[in-house]
């Protein structure tokens, strides 16, 4: 009997995460986990972090949008798999942290890759379901969606930087009390307390999504790119390094020739057609 090799053993997952990416630029990733809320697994993470890699390395790719099949967007860890939802494996301690700060590149590939992330939040989002959807750039979800952190229920502290991520989106005050009470919420309320941009009906989420993706497309993809460079260093630089890094990007946008495009459009009265240069 033959071995099984690591790629036949690779082939023999079934994918977890799949992309698609259309001839606007817009990429649609999809977990694919659907009679499990697309909880994570450690195959799932190996293939997101794939595919986010990806993405962030396809200079083609001007906006990404992360949904998930059936009715959950992310559910977290799958905790019928173990403590912690079995990302560790039989791994404890070091060895146990440094393998789930691997996975949680993902969290910080969503954050800071240079295209524009949004998450389609189409149904349960919680735990580290949660933070993923934090990490990205604009959040939108149906009405049916429901959040939880649901971290202090499942005897752990937070991972997938939520508590960094959620602080910056809705106040201290209320990402302290979303952990620490860990009670559910609707998209109503997530709405209100500034969590996501929108509510639609679920069988209009994607569609509404994939129109301000492409909308976002659209625009000069240099300002778009440097725009979410701002963005990222904002939460680090104090305010003179912000105010150099304003000077330069913005600078080199006026020198472009989208620039120029936008300033004869405006006069004009019609849409700018952008090149990318």
């Amino acid at each position: 009997m033959r071995t099984l090799t690591k790629a036949d053993e690779e082939m023999m997952v079934p994918t977890l995460v799949t992309s698609d990416i259309d001839s606007t630029g817009v990429a649609l990733v999809t977990l694919n986990r659907p009679e499990k809320l697309n909880t994570m697994t450690g195959d799932l993470l190996e293939q997101a972090h794939k595919v986010f890699s990806a993405l962030a390395e396809n200079p083609a790719v001007k906006v990404v949008i992360l949904t998930g099949a059936g009715r959950g967007f992310c559910a977290g860890g799958d905790l019928a798999e173990g403590p912690g939802g079995a990302v560790t494996g039989s791994l404890r301690g070091a060895s146990a942290a440094a393998q789930l700060r691997g996975y949680m590149e993902t969290a910080a590939l969503l954050h800071s890759m240079p295209a524009v992330t949004i998450s389609a939040i189409n149904g349960a989002c919680a735990g580290a379901g949660l933070s993923w959807a934090c990490a990205t750039d604009l959040r939108f979800a149906a009405d049916r969606a429901r959040f939880n952190a649901a971290f202090r229920g499942a005897g752990l502290s937070g991972d997938f930087g939520g508590t960094w991520t959620l602080p910056r989106i809705i106040g201290i005050g209320r990402a302290r009390e979303k952990y620490l009470l860990s009670e559910p919420f609707d998209a109503q309320e997530a709405l209100r307390i500034g969590l996501v941009s929108k509510v639609w009906p679920a069988e209009q989420l994607l569609e509404r999504v994939r129109a301000v993706a492409e909308e976002l497309a659209a625009s000069a993809p240099v300002a778009l790119r440097l725009m979410k460079q701002n963005l990222v260093e904002s939460e680090y630089v104090g305010f003179e390094q912000a105010l150099d890094n304003e000077a330069v990007r913005h600078s080199r946008c006026a020198e472009t020739q989208d620039a120029a495009e936008a300033a004869r459009a405006f006069l004009e009265k019609r849409p700018a057609v952008f090149v990318g240069k």
